[in-house]
């Protein structure tokens, strides 16, 4: 990966994976991988990889399970990492398009993740949240690098909702994670878009919603 300062970082897109099985509020799904190293310093909240997804694909991002862990009417907000949060800081950035590459403005994305240990919160909302794209179809979210827990790999879920259109749950990876290709749920056309930056790591992803 090369290092690159988030003062020349490009504002552009990325991001999540999905969970098996299930576990009390706060529970470890089994033994987690051990924690990433904590990072002090927050990102530019529009950090992002610098020329990642500059074109439109044209095809539609593939959807993937909900897993066990979704809670509805997670707050607004534009970044997960609360007070006291450790782990690799984070920025996911990128745009919401047609299929025939239209920037879509207004679409909702809900986020929720594993913690640092590969923890989810299940009885609040530590690591869940949503937000909306701006007029150009833009996104980007502040959080954190999750763990790793038995039978997954590193990802991120969400949801993607344009105004009147079927909601998209997907799942975002992380490219280079150990556990991808025993994770039986990876996709590589959901792999983001990563590079290392001041404070921690920028990552793109662009979602194309199945419509024209």
């Amino acid at each position: 990966m090369r290092r690159a300062p988030l003062a020349a970082l490009l504002l552009t897109p990325l991001v999540g994976l999905a969970c098996t099985g299930s576990a009390p509020a706060g529970a470890r799904e089994g033994v987690a991988a051990p924690s990433p190293a904590v990072s002090n310093t927050s990102l530019a909240p529009s950090a992002q990889a610098p020329g990642a997804a500059a074109t439109c694909s044209g095809q539609p991002t593939p959807a993937e399970t909900e897993g066990p862990y979704f809670k509805a009417g997670s707050p607004e907000r534009t970044s997960l990492v609360d007070s006291g949060i450790p782990g690799t800081r984070v920025v996911v950035s990128g745009r919401v398009l047609t299929m025939d590459c239209r920037q879509l403005a207004g679409v909702v994305l809900d986020f929720w993740q594993a913690d640092a240990s590969g923890v989810y919160d299940n009885a609040g909302y530590r690591l869940r949240g949503h937000l909306t794209t701006d007029g150009d179809g833009r996104y980007s979210l502040q959080t954190i690098v999750p763990g790793e827990y038995p039978g997954r790999t590193q990802h991120i879920h969400v949801k993607v909702e344009a105004p009147g259109k079927p909601v998209l749950t997907t799942q975002l990876y992380f490219p280079g994670s150990a556990r991808n290709q025993q994770d039986s749920l990876f996709n590589p056309a959901l792999l983001l878009q990563v590079v290392d930056a001041q404070g921690g790591k920028a990552a793109t992803f662009d979602f194309v919603l199945n419509f024209r």
